[in-house]
């Protein structure tokens, strides 16, 4: 089975803990995809939700199937939020952000009661670090920010190097939020919720993609089926 079918199967199963009525936080990326693509069919099926979608990209296509729309404005909380990660650990601490998007997928992920990860099972590891640590940060005094986060990593115990990132036109990519973002090749990160709060207390820095305390339950997408794991 390829990828992006299992990708398709733990979407599907999230869609399961989606009852009539709640208000959901839509995640972006290529597994948030299919979550929202399915949810669209449900909602066609008379399906009653209301949706806080996490990036511009989420809210075009959640428009395109017909999910209804709020905003964190007009509504409290969100009941669940279903998105993605590039990483997740045992103790169920995040990595995500390689789709740009990780400052609205972490005020989302924060107003909702229950976050589900949905992933194919390559995203399950131990240690978080394997994939780059996106770290949103504003344009202005960029160098100073990362002399900033360098000093954290020595605090956290990790070392990498440092680049920001560009888009598919060879220019700084900006986020949805008018940011850009440096991603951190860190390899092993030890101490994720230290390096969290490290990051967290620098100017510079508006989000980073740790997630730490957000998830409750991850549903993994592997050759041998789908694995639901609820956090510790």
């Amino acid at each position: 089975m390829d990828m992006d079918a299992l990708k398709r199967q733990a979407a599907a199963r999230a869609l399961e803990h989606v009852r009539d009525g709640m208000k959901l936080g839509l995640g972006t990326g290529s597994t948030a995809r299919h979550f929202v693509e399915l949810l669209g069919e449900k909602v066609k099926g008379g399906l009653r939700v209301v949706g806080v979608p996490t990036s511009e990209a989420t809210r075009a296509q959640a428009q395109a199937v017909g999910v209804p729309l709020t905003t964190l404005d007009e509504i409290d909380h969100l009941d669940l939020t279903v998105d993605g990660a590039d990483e997740i650990d045992p103790q169920f601490n995040l990595i995500k952000g390689g789709g740009g998007a990780l400052l609205r997928e972490k005020i989302v992920a924060s107003a909702s009661d229950r976050m589900i990860v949905i992933a194919d099972d390559s995203k399950w590891v131990e240690p978080l670090g394997r994939f780059p640590l996106p770290i949103e940060v504003v344009p202005f005094g960029l160098a100073a920010t990362q002399r900033a986060i360098a000093d954290a990593f020595v605090q956290a115990g990790v070392s990498g190097q440092m680049v920001v990132r560009k888009g598919k036109d060879g220019h700084v990519f900006v986020t949805d939020g008018g940011h850009w973002i440096v991603d951190a090749r860190l390899g092993e990160i030890q101490d994720a919720p230290r390096l969290a709060g490290l990051l967290s207390v620098i100017p510079g820095v508006v989000e980073h993609g740790l997630f730490i305390g957000l998830a409750s339950t991850a549903i993994l997408a592997g050759a041998q089926g789908i694995r639901v794991i609820e956090r510790p």
